[in-house]
């Protein structure tokens, strides 16, 4: 029998916030804190072929709907007929969350801090709320792709499920969450404590969002049995491949990406960057003077008065010379365009010497079967908010086929939307006649522990 303290059903309507005080009181003290970290189950690469950190590009979570309006509660379809079932997405930069019956939105997952107003903090989508956040930095729950700030992910949680937000009833309310692939078994224990004993939710499915990816994929190309999901964001590009919805964890590549930025760098990058596919050829247009250079963009920043937001200045007024007499703030971009996305393609451009994404992809492969091989290459997917720079499609596919065989086919797809692909993944999970079979109920973890969890979720 599980030992830890469970909340009965009746506490779940009174008394919540006493005893999630003292429970988290419980849960900062040394002997849950000072767990020692499990190696990482990392894919072993011989020789040069290793994956350690690379910088990260760019995520595009303003070309996504945030979900300004307060999400729908009632409704549901999960481990039970009157069981609302909520999907989270719990990523690095953002949370995708939402019922399984109704819209996705796509909420900041981290706080945000002020310089100019350090005691004052933001959770997830008050930014809204900020009039000047030229000096806001980021406060994440993740590092290095891996959960590890409970504090702020408890206070982003506690927002998402609150009055604000998804008023979640959790006594009646099954919940499908990701989680890193190789996560660390401290982690994920500390995660089914918070959402079966804090929270009380009445069952629940841990799983990779590339999982998520491939049940969509498979489910809209039924004839498809392989599929390999190349998920590039904010920590990670996990190159996964899947057949007959099981992950090959023989062949399954990580690449690290570290950010340190603030939201209006982010901003500009997420404006102007895109992937050259001629890299050399756009260093020397970048290189030139006048109209000649194509590559040159003028960036104004917003001074947060009367520029809330920064744009591109269109071609045909800028001003060649630099020299405006607005007062406007300019930022002059020629080869940074993209030479920062270039990394994530060539990362011994920065002195890594290490395989960029298309090479990490046919190596991937090249690990399995040799008669498997042909259908993973003409179903790559793409997914994450780094697949949405422009052009990044295009220098994969042609990068991949340069690397493949002549007589296989090379097929690269971008989803419509690649950063809630894995979300409406785990939408159409919960929908299946065998999900009450795939959950841990609070019942099962009541009387097995965590226990019950490694047997059922394959992470």
């Amino acid at each position: 029998m599980h030992t830890g303290r469970v909340r009965r059903r009746g506490e779940a309507q009174h008394g919540r916030q006493g005893l999630l005080q003292r429970r988290r009181a419980a849960a900062s003290a040394p002997s849950r804190g000072a767990r020692a970290l499990e190696p990482a189950r990392l894919a072993v690469v011989p020789g040069r072929l290793r994956f350690p950190t690379m910088q990260r590009a760019r995520s595009f979570s303003s070309m996504v709907t945030a979900g300004e309006q307060r999400p729908e509660v009632a409704g549901g379809g999960g481990a039970g007929d009157s069981m609302a079932t909520l999907v989270l997405d719990n990523g690095a930069y953002n949370a995708k969350i939402g019922y399984s019956h109704d819209r996705v939105s796509v909420i900041p997952n981290c706080q945000f801090r002020s310089k100019t107003a350090r005691l004052k903090t933001f959770t997830a989508n008050q930014l809204d709320e900020i009039k000047d956040p030229s000096g806001l930095f980021y406060i994440l729950p993740f590092q290095k792709g891996y959960l590890v700030n409970w504090d702020v992910q408890r206070q982003v949680w506690d927002y998402l499920f609150g009055k604000e937000m998804y008023q979640v009833d959790f006594v009646d309310t099954n919940i499908i969450i990701t989680e890193p692939y190789f996560n660390f078994g401290s982690i994920q224990e500390s995660m089914n404590e918070i959402l079966f004993e804090e929270y009380q939710f009445q069952a629940v499915l841990r799983v990779n969002a590339g999982a998520l990816s491939a049940h969509r994929y498979f489910r809209d190309n039924p004839s498809e049995l392989c599929c390999i999901i190349v998920d590039s964001g904010y920590s990670f590009t996990h190159i996964v491949p899947y057949c007959r919805s099981k992950k090959k964890k023989e062949a399954i590549i990580r690449q690290l990406h570290v950010m340190d930025e603030t939201h209006v760098i982010n901003q500009v990058k997420e404006d102007v960057c895109y992937v050259s596919q001629d890299f050399y050829k756009d260093m020397e247009i970048a290189k030139l003077k006048g109209e000649e250079n194509t590559v040159m963009i003028d960036y104004v920043l917003p001074d947060f008065s009367t520029i809330k937001k920064g744009f591109c200045k269109p071609r045909e007024e800028m001003i060649l010379s630099g020299k405006y007499k607005t007062g406007e703030q300019i930022l002059r971009l020629t080869n940074e365009r993209f030479a920062v996305p270039e990394i994530l393609f060539h990362p011994s451009d920065i002195g890594i010497q290490e395989m960029g994404i298309p090479e990490a992809i046919v190596y991937s492969i090249q690990n399995l079967p040799e008669e498997m091989q042909p259908h993973f290459f003409k179903n790559i997917v793409l997914t994450g908010g780094n697949t949405l720079i422009p052009g990044f499609r295009d220098r994969v596919y042609s990068e991949v086929r340069c690397l493949t065989p002549t007589d296989y086919d090379v097929s690269v797809v971008l989803p419509e939307n690649p950063i809630t692909y894995s979300w409406e993944g785990g939408k159409l999970i919960s929908e299946n006649d065998d999900f009450e079979d795939m959950v841990v109920t609070r019942e099962d973890y009541e009387e097995h522990g965590h226990s019950i969890c490694e047997e059922k979720f394959d992470i």
